[in-house]
C-alpha cells in the first residue's frame, strides 16, 4: 500500500456507492477498483455500499483495518453532494474514526464534483455530437 502524507504506515481507499439491487450496477466501480490497483500495484481498493450490495461501509473498513491499514480515504462515488453525502456519510464515517482511533479515516469529495470528472463527463457528451 502506498502512504499519504503525514502517514507513516499503510494508507486504503474505499470506493463507496450508493448501492443498486441488480448487481451489475456496481460493475463500474468494479473497473476503477481494478484501474487503480493496475496504476498503483500493492494498494489496497476496497468497495463499500450504502444499500442492497456488500460489503457495507463499517465492513470494508473492519477488514482493511485488519490487513494493516492505518488510514483509509473514503471516496463517495456519487455524481453529487446531495443529502447521503451532507448528513449520512460524514456521520458514518465519525463512527468508523470513534471505532478505529489508531486508524486516519478521511472522507473525500463527491467523484461528480472533481474538476478532472466533470471534464471528462463534459468530453464523453461532446464527443456524442460526432
Amino acid at each position: 500500500m502506498s502512504g499519504i502524507p503525514g502517514d507513516s504506515g499503510q494508507t486504503a481507499v474505499i470506493l463507496f456507492g450508493h448501492g443498486a439491487r441488480d448487481p451489475e450496477w456496481a460493475r463500474p466501480m468494479q473497473r476503477v477498483q481494478e484501474r487503480m490497483v493496475e496504476r498503483r500495484p500493492g494498494l489496497a481498493v476496497a468497495l463499500a455500499f450504502m444499500e442492497f450490495l456488500s460489503p457495507n461501509l463499517d465492513q470494508a473498513a473492519e477488514n482493511l483495518v485488519a490487513g494493516g491499514a492505518s488510514a483509509i480515504i473514503v471516496v463517495p462515488v456519487f455524481l453529487a453532494q446531495g443529502g447521503h453525502l451532507k448528513r449520512d456519510v460524514p456521520a458514518w464515517v465519525e463512527g468508523l474514526r470513534q471505532r478505529y482511533p489508531a486508524c486516519r479515516i478521511e472522507l473525500a469529495g463527491a467523484v461528480g464534483e472533481a474538476p478532472e470528472v466533470v471534464s471528462a463527463m463534459a468530453d464523453y457528451a461532446l464527443a456524442t455530437l460526432a
